[in-house]
């Protein structure tokens, strides 16, 4: 019997779902998965091409690595087109900016090195770096993780740069919602311990999904109640924060310490 033995945890994960799962139930848990979010292929993503071919199109003075994930695909991506060599290239001659050590690890795996890593793993720090280094009059490569970010990159052109914008894990909704449906049921009945996020976009749309299948109010009641609300990052938590609804998350961004905390949390002596 594990720690979380009697345990109902829903998981809204796409990307990673089987890892994060396969831990939680070594841990005991019963988990209800329902992604909500399914995420574009890389390879076949036309935007993501059109963006890399803006990169490749003039040279660029600063680039922001958003994720190690995202960064890789990227590269996974163009390599598939044929650019990968030249868009290495074209990064490699400008200033790296990295949010955090998996960025970080993702850059230097390719052969590259950052100028500058954000220590607290924030965008806001990130950005905040990068538009104190002045980019007035600069071509900047921005690699975004499944959301724009608009209040980040809006002052960069404020301050003269020109932004190209490439955007690896574009999402929409599920083509079928009844499974992310039926876990807002569970959670407004009681019948879950804890809701698990990997994802800004992940929990962004859950609420949305919340709102179309008209139990928002009753929803959003439950997540403030006894039922956990676990994340693994305050960029993840933002969605939830921000209507009102507590979230518990690990010290260290990573799914280990996710389910780390779960078990902390819910687990039985």
């Amino acid at each position: 019997m594990g720690e979380l033995s009697g345990i109902a945890i829903g998981v809204t994960a796409e990307r990673r779902a089987g890892e994060f799962i396969a831990a939680l139930e070594r841990s005991g848990a019963e988990v209800r998965h329902a992604p909500t979010i399914t995420i574009v292929p890389l390879d076949s993503d036309p935007e993501l091409r059109a963006g890399t071919e803006a990169v490749l199109a003039a040279p660029v003075g600063f680039t922001v690595v958003t994720t190690g994930a995202g960064f890789r695909g990227w590269l996974d991506a163009a390599e598939g087109w044929g650019l990968r060599e030249g868009l290495l290239a074209a990064l490699g001659e400008s200033r790296i900016y990295a949010r955090g050590p998996k960025a970080v690890g993702a850059v230097r795996g390719a052969g590259l090195r950052e100028s500058f890593s954000a220590a607290s793993e924030s965008n806001a720090e990130l950005f905040g770096a990068l538009a104190a280094a002045g980019v007035g009059g600069e071509r900047v490569a921005v690699q975004l993780h499944g959301t724009p970010l608009p209040e980040l990159t809006d002052p960069l052109v404020h301050a003269g740069a020109s932004l190209v914008q490439v955007q690896p894990y574009r999402w929409h909704s599920p083509p079928d919602v009844t499974p992310v449906y039926d876990l807002i049921d569970a959670a407004v009945a009681g019948e879950l311990d804890a809701l698990a996020f990997t994802s800004a976009p992940a929990a962004a749309n859950f609420l949305t999904l919340a709102r179309t299948s008209g139990h928002y109010d009753e929803l959003v009641a439950a997540l403030r109640g006894p039922l956990v609300v676990a994340c693994v990052g305050p960029v993840t938590a933002a969605p939830l924060e921000a209507a009102g609804i507590g979230t518990l998350q690990p010290e260290r961004q990573r799914l280990g310490a996710l389910v780390k905390l779960l078990v902390t949390t819910l687990g039985k002596a």
